[in-house]
């Protein structure tokens, strides 16, 4: 894994925090985060709207925590030694565990506000927590996810924007996301694995400061098709795209059998696993990082990361639910802000 960036966090703008679905586990994570921020070395950051929720979520976990209202993103970076500090007068009802229309309305104005921020420069970048997307699009919310929402807000096509699954161990990036496993060939193509696996060599780049990385481009089928038993996708789809990204001067490899890829002598062979669709590239990150797992937006202006995991409403206000993963996803967009503004 590369090394931390070096640029020092305070010089830049704070991080935007939104708050994700206020019934599922966001608001109390990112309370917990900000009381680790000391020991999890964290860039100062401050959530868009719904300061009484936050400190009622706060109290719920048995945090003792200030909020800290601020009217100027530039207010949180003093504020935030010794308050949570909060941007917006948005808010409503801490209710865990009982999500309902008003409460995804203030996500959506949540995630709209901090990503207005973000893209204006307020904010040196975007950290999102995880929303319900069948209630979003109860209120209005017309996309399939943040990625594809924040996407259009930067003026990027949704085609661009690529999804980085990244952990201590591991880091994924799946070429088709929201798709059934059944449409996954027909629209796997070379020009999409070029294009997709392009933006991520350059993230990796950008925001991890890995000059040349190292991309293992993953087959299809079992065993890598069994030279044409299994499927022909390997080499009427895979192997081009390969030569062509190599061609590039990107070093891609493959396409290899993705039962072998992930075995604990293979990992550091690689910078990032090119999946071919959604399974492929979660099962092992979520195996081997679950609680430090981290989704990282590749291919935008700004630097958009979020915690790995759902609302687990399930969980929400128990105290049960690990801030490793928001933890992580603060750390990590704070790094790639410091290195981009570095170059």
């Amino acid at each position: 894994m590369a090394q931390p960036a070096t640029a020092a966090s305070s010089a830049l703008p704070p991080l935007a925090i939104s708050l994700g679905d206020p019934a599922g586990v966001g608001p109390e994570l990112i309370a917990a985060a900000w009381a680790l921020r000391e020991s999890a070395a964290l860039p100062p950051f401050f959530v868009a709207q719904g300061a009484g929720l936050l400190a009622d979520a706060a109290e719920q976990r048995g945090l003792e925590i200030a909020i800290a209202p601020i009217t100027d993103p530039a207010d949180a970076q003093a504020a935030f030694a010794h308050a949570l500090p909060v941007l917006g007068t948005g808010d409503g009802p801490y209710r865990p565990g009982d999500p309902d229309g008003a409460g995804a309305q203030l996500a959506l104005s949540s995630l709209t506000l901090a990503t207005e921020l973000a893209l204006s420069g307020a904010a040196s970048g975007l950290v999102t927590g995880p929303i319900a997307k069948a209630l979003l699009a109860q209120v209005g919310f017309r996309h399939p996810g943040q990625t594809e929402f924040v996407a259009e807000a930067c003026r990027v096509s949704a085609q661009d924007a690529v999804m980085l699954l990244a952990g201590p161990s591991l880091r994924t990036v799946p070429l088709t996301v929201h798709s059934a496993l059944a449409e996954v060939p027909a629209l796997l193509s070379a020009d999409l694995i070029r294009r997709r696996s392009e933006i991520a060599a350059r993230g990796l780049a950008s925001d991890f400061g890995i000059a040349n990385p190292r991309l293992a481009i993953c087959a299809l089928n079992p065993h890598a098709g069994e030279g044409g038993r299994f499927g022909r996708e390997e080499a009427l789809v895979i192997a081009p795209a390969i030569a062509a990204l190599r061609e590039m001067g990107i070093d891609a490899s493959g396409p290899h059998p993705a039962d072998s890829l992930f075995s604990p002598h293979l990992r550091d062979s690689f910078d990032v696993a090119i999946c071919m669709y959604h399974d492929q590239a979660l099962i092992p990150l979520k195996a081997l990082d679950f609680d430090h797992g981290v989704n990282m937006t590749l291919g935008l202006p700004i630097v958009r990361t979020s915690p790995d995991h759902g609302t687990a409403f399930a969980i929400a206000g128990t105290g049960a639910a690990d801030p490793g993963a928001m933890i992580a996803a603060i750390r990590m967009a704070g790094e790639a802000a410091a290195r981009r503004a570095a170059t």
